[in-house]
């Protein structure tokens, strides 16, 4: 290998990430396909069907990023937030009455906002919720509705060219998902003038001269079971804005509406970016954008996390307990692979974006240089390219919770800063501390308790951890609990730093934490050796 091949492959791109080689990697395809470098969109859709989840939010970070990646090669890009507020609702989302199967096949942005009316719309009130969440954790983007892209005519062209060629659409459809629906129905559903439902019509037969379908409100499976339609026949101008296209065929209008060159995509809906990208090509004359697949978020169970399943964890619950940032982190960190979203990652997460905050002021030294590069580049990234000038305070999650959880009411926080500035986390600064604390207190409020810590124990660490157990039990002042560990360690022939290393490890997450004799008195001897017990 040469040289300069070498060099190449060492090459730090960008940040170092991910991101940062697929904005490369995009910025060179639009360049070898010939197109303007002017702007470069990335787009994520998001859903207004539900409550919106940690998932939901990390579809939109992940096309966000590689619009920021493309920022730092030195072009212009943005991301669009197409809310699919124009779908239909399909089935009652987890968490709400059952009283809005009422609504079941109305578009979304139809349905009223039953949560004190502060929305023009269900859709609208679902949306606002991620938009929130976007907005918390720093995402600049530019966000479209997709109901008023359809009335405001958008994706006029589109429609009327897909509608034009929709016999090809049906077996294009038939070829990549062996489905015969669309080689006998339009890919087009409209809002049926009638009863207002959308996804009971069904389109059957297309005018050109007067960009009309004919419909009949047929009905719609929903949960298993058939929901009959009104029987009502009409037509309907498909540039009025009074339907929508299939998601068959919808992406793929979307990319050449409005221009987008990336999109990243969650495995559920790999077969219909397939169908997607071929309609986009072959019917619309356009080259669809560049693509990424990721897997879905899953709870701890294994099972997807779903707004319509029950097990939404949103993107609000983690910023109750922990920093944006930290989210982020969970999200931006690995692309590929699945991941888990629930509050048991919280504390990590935390953590972790402290140790990484820790390499990006120069606190750490990595000796890999494209490593550091890259947990560097991370960082800016959790931060949305807006880095603070100083590291915030540092305390192990689980110690801050631990703390909160012994003070004394109606002065919590005079208590932890007072142990705090005791086992020496305040020397630096404080800054970033009211935050942290109003966390652990949340954390305790909601759960009582820190999470038990999974550490894994070899048969020395359990004989050490139960000699200090009962030397604990045994103890009578702080000099003894401090003296307790190293006589378990003189004992057992072991040094007394890994024994340390090991009890902090159960006891706050971290494998370094405050003067342990101190640490014990402050927790209540008793509440320790109940949390080194269940370690065991």
């Amino acid at each position: 290998m040469g040289n300069g091949q070498r060099d190449k492959r060492h090459e730090i791109i960008g940040r170092g990430t991910w991101y940062d080689k697929t904005a490369l990697e995009l910025i060179e395809r639009e360049r070898r396909l010939g197109r303007s470098l002017d702007l470069i969109r990335t787009e994520s859709g998001l859903g207004a069907s539900g409550f919106p989840h940690i998932g939901s939010l990390g579809d939109a970070l992940r096309n966000l990023a590689v619009a920021m990646g493309v920022k730092i090669q030195g072009y212009d890009a943005e991301l669009i937030a197409f809310s699919d507020d124009k779908d239909g609702l399909r089935k009652v989302p987890a968490g709400l009455p059952e009283e809005m199967e009422k609504w079941l096949g109305y578009p979304v942005s139809s349905i009223p906002d039953d949560f004190g009316d502060c929305h023009e719309s269900f859709g609208a009130h679902m949306s606002s919720l991620l938009l929130d969440a976007l907005g918390t954790c720093g995402a600049e983007y530019r966000f479209m509705s997709g109901t008023k892209v359809y009335e405001e005519g958008i994706l006029d062209d589109e429609i009327v060219t897909i509608m034009e060629k929709a016999d090809k659409a049906g077996e294009i459809i038939k070829e990549e998902l062996g489905q015969e629906k669309y080689t006998e129905t339009l890919p087009y559903f409209a809002v049926c003038e009638s009863c207002g439902r959308i996804y009971t019509t069904n389109a059957y037969r297309y005018i050109p001269g007067e960009r009309k379908v004919l419909y009949r409100c047929e009905g719609m499976e929903v949960k298993g079971r058939w929901l009959e339609g009104c029987g009502h026949e009409g037509e309907v101008d498909v540039t009025s804005g009074m339907g929508k296209l299939s998601w068959k065929v919808e992406f793929a209008a979307r990319w050449r509406a409005l221009d987008i060159r990336f999109e990243a995509y969650g495995k559920d809906i790999a077969d219909s970016v397939r169908v997607n990208d071929r309609i986009c090509k072959e019917i619309l004359g356009h080259e669809p954008p560049m693509h990424a697949q990721y897997e879905m978020f899953l709870d701890r169970g294994g099972k997807k996390i779903s707004k319509s399943a029950g097990n939404v964890f949103t993107p609000q619950v983690w910023y109750r307990y922990a920093s944006p940032q930290s989210l982020n982190l969970l999200i931006f960190k690995r692309f590929v692979g699945t991941k888990s979203g629930s509050v048991e990652d919280i504390q990590p997460h935390a953590d972790e974006l402290d140790d990484i905050e820790d390499i990006y002021f120069g606190r750490r030294k990595v000796k890999d240089s494209m490593e550091e590069a890259k947990l560097k580049g991370l960082y800016e990234y959790c931060w949305m390219m807006k880095p603070p000038q100083e590291p915030d305070i540092h305390v192990p999650y689980n110690l801050m919770i631990n703390l909160a959880k012994v003070a004394p009411k109606a002065a919590e926080a005079g208590f932890i800063v007072e142990k705090l500035e005791t086992y020496g986390y305040l020397k630096d600064n404080d800054r970033g501390l009211d935050k942290r604390i109003g966390y652990a207190l949340n954390w305790v409020e909601d759960f009582g308790e820190a999470e038990v810590q999974r550490v894994e124990l070899s048969e020395a660490d359990v004989k050490a951890v139960s000699g200090v157990i009962e030397a604990l039990k045994a103890a009578k002042h702080e000099d003894d609990y401090q003296a307790s560990v190293f006589d378990v360690a003189r004992t057992l022939e072991i040094r007394p730093e890994s024994l340390f290393r090991i009890l902090y490890k159960i006891l706050i997450g971290r494998s370094q934490g405050p003067r342990f004799g101190p640490y014990v008195a402050s927790m209540g001897k008793e509440s320790v050796v109940r949390e080194l017990e269940k370690a065991l």
